[in-house]
């Protein structure tokens, strides 16, 4: 349990400053209301709560996780999940930023690219923290598995998010970068349920 507690920390506080380097990025307003203008401040402080956050939901996880393991498992999935979507929108919003691009195909290339290191870093975290797959050495077949299942999840992923970005204006008066990185959230919890079933039934089955 140690392991998983230091691995849930180690993601957590990854995951607060890769929000930190985003939101400064993308410089949103939140309004002047009562309780709306302490998110700033809440965000400041991400580095502390997120991995208490994530510690305090491991403990849950695991105490339901005593009838149905899967739901344990689901959550350090779920856990690397957000570290894969961060490094995602890091990379993603850094290349807007170094560009100065904001709409276009070349958001299309930006995600391909941030999205291909999101799946080097889910393949390591994956195999040894979520699923413990013992043996060290990446063993051809399971490589490979693994890369035709998060190739096809590449795939769902770039085109539901090109499908948001490029064909539907963005909504709710977000500003174009803000929306680009709703389509990146999108197409990740879509792909979410395919990579977990797939990872844990074909990839790394025991």
């Amino acid at each position: 349990m140690k392991k998983d507690i230091l691995a849930a920390v180690i993601i957590a506080e990854i995951d607060a400053w890769l929000f930190i380097a985003i939101f400064k990025n993308l410089d949103m307003d939140f309004g002047t209301g009562r309780f709306v203008v302490l998110i700033p401040e809440l965000i400041k402080f991400s580095p502390i709560i997120l991995p208490v956050l994530a510690v305090f939901g491991l403990f849950a996880a695991r105490i339901i996780g005593r009838k149905i393991f899967t739901l344990f498992q689901f959550y350090k999935f779920a856990l690397t999940g957000t570290l894969n979507t961060f490094i995602d929108l890091g990379i993603f919003n850094f290349l807007m930023w170094s560009f100065g691009v904001t709409i276009g195909l070349p958001l299309s290339i930006f995600k391909a690219m941030s999205f291909s290191v999101g799946v080097v870093n889910s393949y390591f975290w994956n195999k040894f923290w979520t699923f413990k797959k013992k043996e060290t050495k990446v063993a051809t077949k399971e490589f490979s598995q693994f890369y035709l299942v998060t190739g096809i999840g590449f795939l769902l992923n770039v085109g539901i998010f090109s499908l948001i970005v490029n064909f539907i204006s963005p909504q709710f008066g977000l500003s174009e970068a803000l929306w680009a990185n709703v389509g990146v959230i999108i197409a990740t919890f879509c792909v979410c349920v395919w990579n977990f079933l797939c990872y844990k039934f074909i990839v790394f089955k025991k």
